[in-house]
């Protein structure tokens, strides 16, 4: 007995839905199991409950209460939005430079750039925390922040690869019309390279958000520099107690911002992927 090409298209469609199903459920899980907890009252959060019999929602205000939530936030909001601010000014600039100007040297000082790239943070952690305390900045948020106004390699090589698909043509004639390459930069790159540079943002806010290494290293015994990545990973030694659900709670209302960010910008983000993935 035959099968009929329609059947066998209809099943391999059934057949491959029903794993792509499987894998989100198993990439989801976690993330419920998270919400269960950050749900659940006191008592059964020290029990081996998967999910809460009794919702409390009075959990969220909790956190904001037993600690100085809104500082731990402006912080996180200052490193994440100043340090994307830096690299988005400092990264196109050179990647319009790798991309569009002709100078000697330019593919030897492209490979060295991306040569930082393969350096592991611990080789450099001693010696950057050497300069930074000959420089009285242990203890506030200029080490996370001014480091990227001087650039970032992987923001350099995707707003380069980005670059490399607009059209010569249109630099060229903007160039004739006596454009100079700041105002080339200014009112063509910059508009035809919102995709990339909105991935960029997004990558780089998505790494400083959840950035826990150096945020806990300079910020030192200052509490007052802590960002919320780390303030909330003292909390059950500041409250002195196993408060599980708290915890779980106060990692939702982490997650909750850039999520929401990346939900707002998703489309444009892949734009962004998409089209720099696209020269080669």
């Amino acid at each position: 007995m035959t099968t009929h090409p329609r059947h066998t298209r209809a099943l391999l469609y059934v057949a491959r839905h029903c794993v792509l199903i499987g894998v989100c459920l198993a990439l989801l899980l976690p993330l419920l199991l998270i919400i269960g907890m950050a749900l659940m009252p006191d008592d059964e959060a020290l029990g081996n409950n998967l999910l809460p019999h009794h919702i409390d929602w009075s959990n969220f205000g909790r956190v904001i209460g037993l600690f100085a939530f809104w500082r731990y936030l402006a912080n996180s909001l200052l490193y994440s939005g100043l340090s994307t601010i830096g690299v988005l000014i400092s990264s196109l600039p050179v990647a319009y430079a790798l991309a569009r100007l002709n100078w000697r040297g330019r593919e030897n000082v492209m490979l060295i750039i991306l040569a930082t790239t393969m350096l592991p943070t611990a080789v450099t952690s001693v010696s950057l925390y050497s300069v930074y305390v000959n420089l009285g900045w242990i203890g506030t948020l200029k080490p996370l922040i001014v480091p990227t106004f001087f650039g970032d390699a992987f923001s350099i090589f995707l707003l380069r690869q980005f670059l490399r698909t607009i059209p010569q043509e249109l630099i060229d004639a903007a160039r004739v019309d006596g454009a100079s390459e700041l105002g080339i930069l200014l009112r063509i790159i910059v508009p035809l390279a919102k995709p990339a540079l909105v991935a960029v943002a997004l990558f780089n806010l998505v790494g400083t958000w959840n950035d826990f290494f150096a945020p806990l290293v300079y910020s030192g015994a200052n509490e007052e520099a802590w960002t919320l990545s780390v303030a909330l990973s003292q909390f059950t030694q500041l409250q002195r107690g196993a408060l599980y659900n708290l915890q779980m709670a106060g990692t939702l209302l982490l997650a909750a911002p850039i999520l929401a960010v990346f939900l707002f910008a998703q489309r444009t983000f892949v734009d962004g992927i998409t089209l720099t993935a696209a020269k080669r």
